[in-house]
This record gives C-alpha cells, sequence and structure tokens, in this order.
C-alpha cells in the first residue's frame, strides 16, 4: 500500500536515522544538495566516516545519490517512503541546538562560496542572454501569458523544470505551497537559490535533477512548467514524457518555448539543439501522456522592434482527474483538431 512501510523497512529507517552523525547528515541534506567534501568540510569528520554513514543511509532508502561528472551528491530523497518518513522526523528536531546551528552556519558559508562563483559566471554570460531576448516579445508579455495559463486554484507542489535563475518559482511563490526547481547547470541553481533565500521564499527549494529522469514520484505535482527549456535538448519528447508522469490528477502543465524558426546562430552560438516547435507536434506529445484539453497561444514579435525575429508559443494541457466537476477552460486558444 502506497505511503506505508512495512515493518522491516521501518525498522531499517529509524536505526539508520538513530545516530547523531547521520541525523546531522540528514538535516543537511534535507536543506540541498551536498556531496562527500561538502559534508566533511562541514562536520569536521573523516572522509571514509561520512561515507559510511552515507552508505548506512542510502541503503535504507532515506537518501539518494547520483553523479555529476566525477562529483557525486545526495539529498533526501522524495522517491522513497522512507525519505518522507525523514522529513516528518526533521519537522521534530530541535534547530536551535548550538551544534546543529553550527552545521547550519557552515553549510550556509559554503552556499554562500557557490553563490559568489554563480554571479560570477552570470556576469560573463550575461550578454548573451540579452541578445537571446532582445529576439522575442518582452519578459513581460511573455509572463503575463504565463501567468493567465496558470490562474486559478493555487498549487500544493509546483515543480519548475529547467529552472534556471528560478524566475518560475519566484513568480508564483504565492501560489504554491511547496515548490521545487531542478536544472543540471549548478552555477544557475546557486543564484536561483541565493534569489530565493534573498527573497525569504522558505517554501521554494531548487535542486541538480537530470530532466530525463526525474527523481520525483509519480503524480506528486499538480503545476508543472516547462519555460525555455525544450530547445535546448536532443529528446524533447523524452522531457515531456517525464514532466507529464510527475503531474497529478487535475494537474496542470505548461509549456513555453519558441515556435519553429530559421535563426541558425542560436544552434551553433547558443547550444540550441531545435529552432522551435510546430504547435501540433508539441499537442501530439502531450496527448500521448494522456494529456487532454491540449490549448496554445502564440505572441508574436512587436511589428515596431525590428531585433524581434521569434514567436513564443505557450501550451497548456491537464492530467483528467475523473472524480472531478469539469472546470472551465483557461484563457488559451484551442488547437483545432
Amino acid at each position: 500500500m502506497s505511503g506505508i512501510l512495512d515493518t522491516q523497512d521501518l525498522v531499517a529507517a529509524l536505526k539508520a536515522a538513530a545516530e547523531t552523525t547521520r541525523l546531522r547528515i540528514l538535516l543537511l541534506l534535507a536543506a540541498g544538495e551536498l556531496n562527500v567534501k561538502d559534508l566533511t568540510q562541514i562536520l569536521g569528520q573523516s572522509q571514509p566516516r561520512i561515507s559510511r554513514h552515507l552508505k548506512l543511509l542510502a541503503e535504507a532508502g532515506l537518501i539518494e545519490r547520483f553523479r555529476e561528472g566525477s562529483w557525486v551528491y545526495f539529498h533526501v530523497s522524495d522517491r522513497s517512503e522512507g525519505g518522507k518518513l525523514v522529513r516528518r522526523i526533521l519537522e521534530t528536531v530541535d534547530t536551535s541546538d548550538p551544534g546543529l546551528r553550527r552545521d547550519s552556519e557552515r553549510a550556509e558559508a559554503l552556499k554562500r562560496e557557490r553563490e559568489a562563483a554563480a554571479q560570477s559566471y552570470f556576469r560573463e554570460h550575461a550578454a548573451d542572454w540579452d541578445r537571446i531576448r532582445a529576439l522575442y516579445v518582452s519578459e513581460t508579455s511573455v509572463e503575463s501569458a504565463i501567468a493567465d495559463a496558470l490562474a486559478g486554484a493555487p498549487f500544493k507542489v509546483f515543480v519548475d523544470l529547467g529552472t534556471g535563475t528560478g524566475r518560475m518559482l519566484e513568480m508564483f511563490a504565492d501560489r504554491y505551497e511547496r515548490g521545487i526547481g531542478l536544472d543540471v547547470n549548478k552555477s544557475m541553481l546557486a543564484y536561483a537559490a541565493s534569489k530565493l533565500n534573498t527573497s525569504g521564499f522558505a517554501h521554494a527549494e531548487v535542486r541538480h535533477g537530470d530532466i530525463y529522469d526525474l527523481t520525483l514520484p509519480d503524480g506528486v505535482a499538480d503545476g508543472v512548467v516547462m519555460h525555455q527549456v525544450l530547445h535546448y535538448l536532443s529528446e524533447p519528447a523524452h522531457a515531456v514524457r517525464e514532466a507529464a508522469r510527475i503531474l497529478a490528477p487535475g494537474g496542470r502543465l505548461l509549456i513555453v518555448d519558441f515556435a519553429p524558426h530559421e535563426i541558425e546562430a542560436l544552434r551553433e552560438r547558443h547550444a540550441h539543439e531545435r529552432l522551435g516547435f510546430d504547435a501540433h507536434q508539441v499537442k501530439a506529445w502531450l496527448e500521448e501522456q494522456g494529456l487532454t484539453g491540449v490549448e496554445v497561444r502564440t505572441l508574436e514579435p512587436e511589428a515596431h522592434d525590428d531585433r524581434q525575429q521569434l514567436t513564443v508559443s505557450l501550451w497548456l494541457a491537464r492530467r483528467p482527474d475523473t472524480t472531478a466537476p469539469t472546470s472551465k477552460p483557461q484563457k488559451l486558444e484551442r488547437i483545432s483538431q
């Protein structure tokens, strides 16, 4: 039965967490992803000892590991019942304890170092992003269309795939109970984490994630956004399949990307894999995953701005919820059959 641990697994999970250093590790990993080197610096313990604790926690299903280049990172599992149990346990911990507070301060110092590196990365690449943004309608117009598409009831879990700077998490911060942003770029994630932390959005988190293999359970999110992500991917249909997998009954998935274009420079200079997407192709991908009511809206280049050459498209789809009454359609133009 989902949501329940059998006796053996429950005992294993509790035994794994019931040790001071491992509890400290769990508290740190619940707040963000860290590698063995990070944990040795924060906790002041040897690498072999930290590695042993991590191995025990992973075997008990409390944490997950993922590789990024030569580094291996860890975080509290979202997919296992043990990970969910850990989060409930950690809510009862008195974090004002001097030792735990010191761990948190050291982790924050490490985070600030990474944020400084991220700021440097963004300064170096800002000109590229500015040039790309100049090719399509203003961000204000795009964000207004996004807000219209996802208007309505608030979200319990809101997931931003390819979160980048965390703008979608920031934009919808008053609309969700828990926000999760995933990206493969550590510099992007550090920058996003810094912005969200500065803004006081404690209910939002960002983490490293493979968009083709999300470490999130089926049907966990009632809101999912993919904002200017698909054109960077070699297998966009695969990413859409994963986004649909984590969508809960009644949940909404919004994709924002470019319509087909012929600006080859974006492929050559800015790593764009795809030069936009046909509306009906994306519609087919969504419907193949059992999503319904696919609707589209297009934002054409503004006639008065000669720099603008790209059309921005928004696709909205919903996971059917047979237990709920039919909802009113969103403010998007339906694609013809």
